[in-house]
């Protein structure tokens, strides 16, 4: 992502949304702040489609956030769920679903509105030249791209924010489901060791719950993998019952969370069904 861009992108998400302004500067708290819906930037699919990547800041720096589909959590227009996330996990999270529109989308525009402690913050999606990102080509400096992900066993594979998606997968409450995904990559980032061998950085694997009623509890929360990426796996145990989607980030950044460059990771979901 250039970075006239990344400034570019702060200052809108800072910007009042309509009919009420994002507190984006509060003080840090712990809990009682809001979520705010972020647009990161779009980038061209393989089959001439485009893909809308979204994120989300939300300003606490312990509470998790829900907040269901529905008339607090939309994407318009279309359907209501588009793939967003109804949980919130503290701070700021970058591109953690997109949206395909069509190849010839034009100057259309599509939304992403979250109503949350009585503020609405409503975040439009476009295909302005200044919004796209490098999110499959690779970073400039080191051309790097993002981790192939599999979610299911031979399914196929998918690269960047969109990434793929996968399941059904069926438990019951309080019973530990195992989740398993294959990552593979490139290695080419890193720092240079003896003899002029490049040292990769590992793939990291975080779990995430993205939708979904109830609490979900990981046995790993986080796989670290060999810089060529492998196979990463955890349990999951779900307080209730309902429909769930899992995210799985697969990051080969050598900075933490990557975020602002575009350039680094790749998104799973696998959609988890639980009885009771």
């Amino acid at each position: 992502m250039r970075p006239q861009r990344v400034l570019f992108a702060l200052l809108v998400w800072c910007l009042p949304a309509p009919a009420q302004a994002q507190r984006s500067l509060s003080p840090s708290s712990p809990s009682g702040q809001s979520v705010t819906p972020v647009f990161e930037g779009w980038y061209r699919n393989s089959d001439g489609t485009y893909s809308l990547s979204f994120g989300y800041y939300n300003r606490n720096t312990a509470e998790r956030m829900d907040v269901a589909i529905g008339d607090d959590n939309f994407v318009a227009p279309g359907p209501r769920n588009q793939g967003q996330p109804t949980s919130f996990a503290p701070r700021r999270h970058w591109g953690v679903f997109a949206v395909v529109v069509p190849a010839d989308f034009g100057n259309k525009k599509v939304v992403w509105t979250i109503v949350d402690r009585g503020q609405t913050f409503a975040i439009p999606g476009n295909l302005n030249p200044d919004w796209q990102i490098d999110a499959l080509e690779g970073e400039a400096s080191s051309d790097n791209t993002p981790p192939a992900l599999t979610v299911d066993v031979g399914g196929r594979e998918g690269r960047g924010p969109l990434g793929v998606t996968g399941g059904l997968l069926t438990t019951a409450v309080g019973k530990p489901l195992a989740l398993t995904v294959t990552v593979k990559d490139d290695a080419k980032t890193g720092s240079t060791g003896a003899g002029g061998v490049r040292v990769g950085t590992p793939v990291d694997l975080t779990w995430f719950k993205h939708q979904g009623p109830g609490i979900v509890a990981f046995s790993v929360a986080t796989n670290r993998l060999a810089p060529t990426g492998g196979v990463g796996n955890t349990t999951a145990t779900f307080s209730q019952a309902g429909d769930y989607v899992i995210r799985i980030r697969a990051n080969d950044s050598a900075v933490a969370s990557a975020g602002h460059s575009q350039c680094c990771w790749t998104n799973g979901f696998i959609k988890v069904t639980v009885t009771p």
